[in-house]
């Protein structure tokens, strides 16, 4: 079948162009029409078209597989068939990376494999929950359904990673500085005024010999305390790569006094989120709990969750693992409890994915808003010490002279 390049006038004024692979030209105008463009350019593609080779390295961002998605989800709607979708997307694609892995689908979609399968070999562009959806979607004839409920939860999991993001920068940010004015004050103001003290003769107050000392430590050991902090974070890594490493740790973020109960939020939500999309797109809720587990983040989540589905296949309801597991609120498993007995679980997992959403968002405001004092507390104490310390002596000096 030939190959057309086309370009048109988008709905807002803009240009957009291609190519389609149709049986004529009159295909390809009538196709691009009922997209709504206008000023329809189309000439036929040279027959030694190449397309582009796979493993570009570069990175397909979450917001290039929502717009596909939703697009995707719009042109098979329509009718268009799905060779085509893949190769009119794949051509105005501006990710090179991701534009060589859609064509690649493409062809092979065309040699015969269903879309799930050529899906399923790029899994660094398309995830397990991403291929079990489209698949369910292909075998219940719903595909563009499918594919609109994963590009909304594509963007909502895509908000709540930006939440968290959003509520660490900030405090990271000011320790940052913090140690960096610090270790400035130290390491070049500090010995200026001790040689300075040293020639006025005399002993000076106890804070102005601890910030010396410090100094004289920071600046003599500077090399050993990098290579410490550096040490002690690759040890760290190493540990957690470990099997019991992570749990320990993966359990201890629970439990942390101001992160612990966001952590719970988060993973409360992206649970409910993940398995109520699934269960709702008709995966079988066995198949949809292995996908949630091993995409939980969390190995003490993760264990829960793998303890619910083997408890499942032993005949139990969901709410009744939940419940003993001591990871999931009480007020989740009700309501989990409520879906199951009214047939309703999937929309009561949405509905609890959605109020934890809205728990996440309050706790993000309201762990910002307290840090923001305490973090200003602690560089203000800190530097104004420092400060107070090396002005001291000289206070103590004028007094003298003044009396």
């Amino acid at each position: 079948m030939p190959k057309y390049n086309w370009e048109a006038r988008t709905k807002t004024g803009g240009t957009q162009k291609g190519v389609i692979e149709a049986s004529s030209v009159d295909i390809v105008e009538a196709q691009l029409k009922k997209f709504g463009f206008t000023g329809i350019t189309i000439t036929e593609a040279s027959k030694g078209l190449k397309l582009p080779k796979f493993g570009g390295g570069g990175k397909i961002e979450s917001k290039d597989l929502v717009i596909f998605t939703r697009q995707f989800a719009t042109m098979i709607d329509s009718g268009l068939p799905l060779v085509q979708c893949l190769d009119i997307l794949a051509s105005q694609q501006e990710n090179k990376t991701f534009q060589a892995v859609l064509y690649k689908v493409k062809e092979d979609v065309e040699s015969g494999s269903t879309f799930a399968d050529a899906l399923a070999k790029h899994p660094k562009a398309f995830d397990q929950l991403y291929v079990n959806l489209v698949a369910a979607g292909e075998i219940g004839g719903i595909l563009d359904t499918i594919l609109a409920r994963l590009a909304a939860y594509i963007e909502k999991a895509q908000k709540l990673k930006k939440q968290i993001k959003g509520a660490m920068v900030y405090p990271i940010t000011i320790m940052s500085i913090a140690v960096v004015v610090v270790g400035v004050i130290l390491v070049f103001v500090i010995p200026t005024f001790a040689k300075m003290f040293a020639d006025f003769g005399g002993e000076l107050p106890a804070p102005t010999r601890l910030v010396i000392a410090l100094s004289n430590f920071l600046i003599k050991y500077i090399i050993v305390i990098i290579a410490a902090i550096f040490g002690v974070i690759t040890a760290i890594k190493k540990y957690y790569a470990t099997a019991s490493g992570r749990k320990n740790i993966d359990r201890w973020a629970l439990k942390a006094p101001i992160a612990g109960p966001l952590i719970r939020k988060v993973s409360v939500a992206k649970f409910t989120r993940t398995l109520g999309t699934m269960v709702s797109s008709g995966v079988p809720i066995m198949d949809g709990l292995e996908i949630v587990a091993k995409t939980a983040g969390n190995k003490i989540v993760e264990e829960a969750i793998y303890g619910v589905r083997q408890a499942i296949s032993e005949g139990k309801t969901m709410a009744e693992p939940l419940a003993a597991c001591g990871v999931f609120p009480p007020m989740v498993v009700q309501m989990i409890s409520v879906g199951e007995a009214t047939g309703a679980m999937d929309t009561m997992l949405n509905k609890i994915a959605d109020f934890y959403d809205d728990e996440v968002d309050d706790a993000v405001s309201a762990m910002t808003s307290m840090m923001e004092p305490l973090l200003m507390v602690f560089l203000g104490t800190t530097v104004g010490g420092l400060v107070v310390a090396m002005y001291l002596p000289i206070f103590k000096l004028a007094g003298a002279v003044g009396g």
